[in-house]
Order: structure tokens, then C-alpha cells, then sequence
């Protein structure tokens, strides 16, 4: 009876996080000011025009924090692609608009497929979008003048569809499929996995020893890489004293949020499904701060190219390879003291039946307020470094990533850490690989198809256990 009950209770659980996550996405899509909305910044109308393009790297990445110079009958203006290598420019005076790439702020390696076509010019006309494309790659030979470069958007007022401009079609938008370009995606795909795990395997500990889900977990790797903007970009401070600052703002952050939030709920005996509705509110909360604060653009944390290492057929920035190296330090780290400490093991005594810890004398509540304090600045640390990795960060940066966190963390074993960091791994290489055979903008879907899949399949995760007794 037992062991049928605490499967039943792990089922539910499962099926419980993959409610809130579409519930989550119902609201992303249906709530102005989300994501899209926010790229999208620009509604064409009768006093308004549009300009607005995608840059996209030579694989097919969102190629944030590229610097555009409009010039025309307006006025001289400046736009800046977002985490999603999107623009957008609103002007209210119709004729010809000259729009100038800044090559210096390409993603390191990158160059423009047809240098002759920057600067581009385009006839804007009021209540109408213009798109502008600048691909990026090895230059290629002219072929036909480049007029779909300034082709108008067919769908003019509304803003959604111009935000696809310059969006791959199909799999073989980038030239199709070769051995370089699978060992090029499958590196991405590692270097994006790990540099999950350090978000995912602190929302899994914060689930394993509270049964709560946390909604909010995006919005502490938002603060982190946005602490890290702050102190690059405001206060001069070297990246690496702001890497260290970042994690003690999202420590204090965790400290704070169970301090004065769940400590008491906890206390009043509030019930997870109710703690978890909170967190989804939560989490709305301190996206529209950021965005408040911060604005809605791509916020970019160092503005210097990094240099790239060509390793065979990979190539790969120099920071990617120092964040790779560090998060894989900071796991080892976190396995050890899991594992090899007396407080991780206490942890672990919790996270598997805290009744059971509690009468052989573990104090809960300090061990839960630690696994707040580590999982928060195991976040904070992935905001860091996945906003250098995607050379820029923005407001709704983790909101983002939720979803691939939950994935993770459900693939690998719900309350098993090292099945979170097992399970971002692979969420990394699906995403990243699925670039070869669906469009970039759908990689995120084979995420989420992973989880209708193990919930179905294998609610406990690859880690998990069917049957727990105690």
C-alpha cells in the first residue's frame, strides 16, 4: 500500500509540473508584453512605419547584441538585436531609410555573406513593415541583385509575423547536412547542456526537499546575468568580480525569497499546489520588473568580441570554453559536497523523506534554507555565463529557459540532482541538434516533446525510482 501510494504521489507529480508548464505557455502566448510581444516593439499603423530584420549566425543562432544605424527622413536612429537575434525600428515619416550593420558587434567569427550589401537602403511607407536581412557567413557570389533583402511584410499590422524575417524555412536553410556542421551543433549542444545544469540541478534540489516547483527559478538566472550587466556595464567592474558578485546577489536573493516567503507558507502549512501557483506569480512579477528597469532589448554584459579556438571541424569561443570549464568544476563541486559532506548527506536525508531526517535529529528548515541559498546562486551562476554564451542577456531571458530546466530536471528524475545534470545534457544536445533536420526557431519543441514522453512513459525519470519505501 505504501509503495503503490508514494508511486501514485510521484505520478501526480509529474503530471502536475507538466500542467503548470502549459499553463505557463498559454499565458507566454496570451499576455501582452511576453517575449514576442517584446521583440516584436514596433505596430505599424497610419502615423507608423516598421523596419525590422533576424540576424542569424552562419549555424543558424540567434545573433544578439548587433548594432544597426537607421538613417532618413526621421532622423538618424540606432537598434539592437535581442536574445533572439531580432530588431526593430518604428519611424513616422515615409521614404527612404539607409540601414547600416556595425560589423563590430557581430558575434565573434561571424562576417556579412555580401560585405557590398551593407549599408542597405529601403523604402519604408507608412502602416507598413519593411524587413531588412543581413545574412552572415562565407561570402558568396551576388545572385540577383538582393531585392528580397527589402521585400515588405505581408502581414503589416501585426507585429508577430515581422519577427520572423530572415527565420530559416527548413533544415537545410544553412546548406543541409555534414559531418562538420553535426560536430559543430553537438559541441553547442554540450557546452549549452552543462551550462544548463547549474540552473536545473538547483530547481531539482529546491523540489527534492520542499515537493515545490519553482516558476520562478528562470527569473533567479535572469538576476544573475543582469547583476552581471550591472556591474560590467555601469560600475566597471571586471567580469570575473562580477561573476562572484552575481552569485552572492542570487544567494541573498534565495535566502530572502525563503526567509520571508516560503518559510511562512511552510509554517501555515500551505499546500505545494498553492506554493506553486505563487511562484507562476511570482515569476510574472519580476519579469515585468526587469523589463521595467532593464527596457526590453538585448542588454549585453561584455561588448568585446571573444576569440575563437578551431578544434578540427568545431569551432568554439575561447569564453565558452572557460564558462564549460568552470560550470564543470562547480558540479563536480556541488557532487562533492553531496556526496562527501556530512550537511550533503543530511540534504540528501531530506530531499528522499524529511519525517524520517527530522526524527534522527536533522534540522529541516536550516537544511532547506541552504538548499534556497545553493540552488539561487547556482542559478545566478547560469545567468552569467549563458548570457556570455549567447553573447547578450535580456528580461525574459530564464522565463525562456523554464522550460528546458523542467524538461531536464523531469528527464533525469524529479528531486534527483544528478538526474537534473544528466538530463541537461541531453535537453543541450537535442536542442542544439534539432537545428539539422527542423527550423531554429522550433528547437525548443523537441524539448518539451521529451517531456510528454517521459511523463507518459517514465514518470520517474531516467534516476528516479518507481517504488520508494519510508
Amino acid at each position: 500500500m505504501r509503495r503503490a501510494a508514494t508511486r501514485d504521489r510521484s505520478t501526480a507529480g509529474a503530471l502536475a509540473v507538466l500542467g503548470a508548464l502549459l499553463l505557463t505557455l498559454l499565458l507566454t502566448v496570451a499576455v501582452p508584453g511576453t517575449a514576442r510581444a517584446a521583440a516584436a516593439g514596433c505596430v505599424a499603423d497610419a502615423a507608423t512605419g516598421c523596419l525590422n530584420g533576424t540576424i542569424r549566425t552562419s549555424d543558424q543562432q540567434p545573433a544578439a547584441g548587433v548594432v544597426l544605424d537607421v538613417e532618413g527622413p526621421g532622423g538618424a536612429s540606432q537598434a539592437t538585436t535581442d536574445a533572439d537575434g531580432r530588431w526593430t525600428l518604428a519611424v513616422t515619416e515615409a521614404g527612404d531609410y539607409t540601414v547600416t550593420l556595425d560589423t563590430a558587434t557581430l558575434p565573434a567569427g561571424e562576417t556579412l555573406r555580401d560585405p557590398s550589401g551593407n549599408p542597405r537602403t529601403v523604402t519604408v511607407a507608412l502602416g507598413s513593415s519593411a524587413g531588412v536581412l543581413f545574412p552572415l557567413g562565407e561570402p558568396a557570389a551576388p545572385a540577383g541583385g538582393g531585392d528580397e533583402t527589402a521585400a515588405p511584410d505581408p502581414a503589416s499590422t501585426a507585429p508577430a509575423p515581422s519577427d520572423e524575417v530572415g527565420a530559416p524555412t527548413g533544415s537545410s536553410s544553412s546548406g543541409g547536412f555534414s559531418w562538420g556542421r553535426l560536430a559543430q551543433q553537438a559541441s553547442s549542444g554540450l557546452v549549452f547542456g552543462v551550462l544548463l545544469a547549474l540552473a536545473s540541478v538547483g530547481l531539482s534540489l529546491i523540489y527534492g526537499t520542499t515537493g515545490l516547483s519553482n516558476f520562478a527559478h528562470g527569473e533567479q538566472v535572469t538576476l544573475g546575468a543582469i547583476a552581471a550587466y550591472v556591474s560590467v556595464q555601469l560600475w566597471g567592474l571586471p567580469l570575473l568580480v562580477a561573476g562572484v558578485l552575481a552569485v552572492v546577489v542570487g544567494a541573498a536573493s534565495g535566502w530572502l525569497q525563503d526567509a520571508g516567503m516560503w518559510h511562512p507558507l511552510r509554517k501555515r502549512r500551505v499546500g505545494t499546489t498553492q506554493q506553486m501557483i505563487v511562484t507562476i506569480g511570482l515569476s510574472m512579477a519580476l519579469q515585468y520588473t526587469y523589463q521595467f528597469f532593464f527596457g526590453g532589448g538585448a542588454l549585453r554584459i561584455v561588448t568585446t568580441n571573444p576569440t575563437t579556438v578551431t578544434l578540427g571541424p568545431v569551432r568554439i569561443s575561447t569564453t565558452s570554453l572557460w564558462s564549460l570549464l568552470l560550470a564543470a568544476v562547480v558540479l563536480a563541486a556541488v557532487a562533492y559536497f553531496l556526496l562527501g559532506t556530512r550537511v550533503g548527506r543530511a540534504t540528501r536525508a531530506v530531499s528522499d523523506n524529511p519525517a524520517l531526517a527530522a526524527a534522527s535529529g536533522i534540522t529541516v528548515d536550516r537544511i532547506v534554507r541552504l538548499v534556497w541559498v545553493l540552488g539561487a546562486a547556482l542559478a545566478a551562476l547560469g545567468g552569467v555565463l549563458m548570457g556570455l554564451y549567447l553573447n547578450a542577456t535580456s528580461w525574459n531571458m530564464g522565463g525562456a529557459l523554464l522550460l528546458l530546466m523542467f524538461a531536464a530536471v523531469t528527464l533525469g528524475g524529479l528531486g534527483q540532482a544528478f538526474g537534473a545534470l544528466a538530463g541537461s545534457i541531453v535537453i543541450g544536445l537535442v536542442v542544439e541538434m534539432s537545428n539539422l533536420v527542423i527550423p531554429s526557431d522550433m528547437r525548443y519543441a523537441g524539448a518539451l516533446l521529451i517531456l510528454i514522453l517521459v511523463l507518459l512513459l517514465r514518470p520517474q525519470g531516467i534516476l528516479g525510482r518507481a517504488e520508494r519505501i519510508g
